[in-house]
């Protein structure tokens, strides 16, 4: 099983430094979910662990080897990352995006396989895309366009998967489709994931760690039971809110506070009992 980690990495983004002698070991074999505000480098250092971005000190280990010193092919074949946006060339359809996935496996020596085939087959199968597997990528919706990229991730067939924010322009219904697709996948094949999620209560609900980050610098990390509550939500989110039960798993659910509804909420109750009053 293969491993990732970062030791003293520093990385900057416009001259300005965002993580600076940066300590992480993403666990093995588990869910790994990074969550902060807007701008705290979520993104970035995910990056950063993908070899998109190179730090300006420190290194990304992958199985105790520096990233930066492995072959591209080397590395894809133990690592894919599913960036923010993606964008295919004009004209590119479903099949042709998920076979790119197999491009590590290819060489002069190695053509196309069964194998590959195979992979490709069970990326669409368990993204639900193999009906739309003739579509261009460019005519798809938001969502649709979202699980063909991750469709090409999964047929990659890497032991470690990264993924930046994978259920963005997904409706609730895809978003627990994919999110329940990457724990089954987890649960089957003990891949370790790592994600960057904005919703809070889904990745307490599908994490097995979540690393908090806040301007640069990791808050706290653990299991969500352990780390998620009001006081971390405050201090990462500048939130107030109230942390109670998921009455489906028991995992940390977030209520936040919304001032003014809550004062008109009040409001209407206080004078609900005025009237039952008077």
């Amino acid at each position: 099983m293969s491993t990732l980690e970062a030791k003293g990495l520093g990385l900057s983004y416009g001259g300005a430094f965002i993580f600076e002698d940066l300590n992480l070991a993403i666990p093995k074999g588990k869910i790994t979910v990074f969550i902060g505000s807007n701008g705290c480098g979520k993104s970035t250092l995910l990056r950063s662990m993908a070899r998109l971005l190179k730090p300006q000190h420190g290194s990304v280990l992958l199985d105790g080897v520096d990233i930066a010193s492995m072959s591209t092919k080397e590395v894809a074949r133990k690592l894919a990352i599913l960036p923010q946006g993606p964008t295919a060339p004009e004209g590119l359809t479903v099949l042709q995006l998920v076979k790119q996935g197999r491009y590590p496996y290819q060489s002069w020596l190695r053509m196309w396989s069964r194998e590959d085939e195979v992979a490709v087959q069970k990326a669409l199968e368990a993204t639900d895309m193999t009906t739309l597997s003739e579509q261009s990528v460019d005519s798809l919706s938001g969502g649709q366009r979202q699980r063909a990229w991750i469709a090409m991730t999964l047929a990659q067939e890497t032991p470690i998967i990264l993924l930046d924010e994978p259920t963005t322009y997904l409706d609730l219904t895809h978003q627990i489709e994919i999110l329940d697709l990457l724990y089954e996948m987890n649960d089957r094949d003990q891949s370790t994931i790592v994600m960057v999620l904005h919703d809070i209560n889904l990745a307490c609900r599908y994490a097995d760690h979540i690393v908090a980050i806040r301007d640069g610098i990791i808050e706290v990390q653990g299991r969500p039971d352990e780390v998620v509550n009001v006081q971390l939500i405050e201090t990462v989110f500048r939130l107030k809110c109230e942390i109670i039960p998921d009455p489906l798993y028991g995992t940390p659910l977030c209520i936040p506070y919304d001032n003014s509804r809550l004062r008109a909420v009040r409001a209407a109750q206080h004078q609900a009992i005025h009237n039952a009053r008077g």
